[in-house]
């Protein structure tokens, strides 16, 4: 009952946003491009090395900087600041992550998010803590690959961007990130299939929560959590199988690949596979066999194809910002004994998801044939 209820309310507004199409790609100024960059693969990853991220919020063209950043971020699915001299204040990771969203174009609306779960005296902010003594949750997969997600996408209006600050590390080393990116992901799929999941819509559940609230003894937020429909105790939303990034246009990933060979006069938002196996339940319109060897399929495309993915080793004070709308991620529980792996991390709130028919694969914008 509760996927019809969600059905009714949410789908209507995916079909309002897509007909509107009223996203505009954002195009880079390169007021960036005077910093050390690289590339960690061709498709998803850039990594500066000379960016202090307390002195770009400071700097005179601060907001000019920013929303280069997120456009970056938005394209390149994940960066990463390395040799940061002096670590993000709390306040200063909340802004940062405000700024990233409101800059490139974010709602109005929308804030920073409260996990469920939270509880803390400064609830926009989450420490994220991962000891290997933790226990496994009963009936949990031993496959790693179960929980790769996109952040809190069982809000009606998910994460744009989240940004984690890593402080402590397991001393034997381990705890890597491994980043997706759903651009790449959705460019796997053959065109004639990707349009039929194109007019498709996901059921996303993270009632999960309330077995962690119940072992806290505390209740489940119940919001606002970030925007004023991320309320209530029943964490479900429907959003698009595809779905439309508002940031990025032909999403160049890389200089090697020029945005010139594509007509940006018809571009619109990039398309991307938006399922992942920690959040996704269902495929509303399918039934339930149809509906699992379908997310079972999709998930072998986001998981077995490591030329999609980055995995990241992290050091001391590293700084991660990631694209919610446009990728997944999974961490890497593979350290013993006592150690911990642990950061402080924000997420910022973006719109409800979307599709326009109107957008672009990567490929398609950037003229190249599909992968067939």
């Amino acid at each position: 009952m509760a996927t019809q209820t969600l059905t009714t309310t949410v789908a209507p507004a995916v079909t309002k946003l897509a007909a509107r199409g009223s996203y505009s790609p954002l195009e880079p100024s390169g007021v960036l491009d005077s910093y050390e960059r690289l590339d960690l693969t061709p498709v998803i990853g850039t990594q500066y090395r000379n960016v202090q991220l307390p002195d770009l919020l400071k700097a005179d063209k601060a907001n000019e900087l920013l929303r280069e950043l997120a456009i970056i971020i938005s394209r390149r699915n994940v960066v990463f600041f390395k040799d940061q001299k002096r670590k993000l204040t709390n306040d200063e990771l909340k802004t940062l992550a405000r700024k990233l969203g409101s800059l490139s174009g974010g709602p109005s609306e929308s804030g920073l998010h409260i996990h469920p779960t939270e509880h803390r005296p400064d609830e926009e902010l989450s420490p994220i803590t991962r000891s290997f003594t933790q226990p496994r949750r009963p009936g949990r997969s031993l496959l790693a690959s179960v929980g790769v997600h996109s952040d809190v996408t069982f809000e009606p209006a998910p994460s744009s961007f989240a940004i984690l600050n890593m402080h402590t590390l397991p001393a034997e080393g381990g705890g890597d990130t491994v980043w997706y990116s759903a651009y790449e992901a959705y460019d796997r799929l053959s065109p004639h299939y990707a349009e039929w999941l194109e007019g498709l819509t996901a059921l996303h559940d993270g009632n999960g929560f309330h077995l962690r609230a119940k072992a806290l003894g505390i209740q489940v937020h119940e919001g606002p959590r970030g925007h004023p429909k991320n309320v209530g105790a029943n964490l479900q939303a429907v959003h698009p199988v595809i779905r439309t990034n508002p940031v990025t246009g032909c999403a160049s990933p890389s200089p090697a690949f020029a945005c010139e060979l594509a007509d940006k006069a018809h571009l619109s938002a990039g398309k991307g596979l938006f399922v992942n196996p920690a959040f996704t339940r269902k495929i509303v319109e399918l039934n339930e066999d149809e509906s699992q060897q379908t997310l079972k399929y999709l998930y072998s495309v986001i998981i077995e194809n490591h030329d999609l993915q980055v995995r990241y080793r992290w050091d001391l004070n590293d700084v991660a910002i990631w694209s919610n709308t446009s990728s997944f991620h999974n961490v890497t529980v593979d350290y013993e004994g006592e150690s911990v792996r642990e950061g402080n991390r924000t997420v910022a709130v973006g719109e409800e998801p979307f599709f326009d028919p109107a957008s672009k694969g990567r490929r398609e914008a950037l003229g190249l044939p599909p992968w067939l």
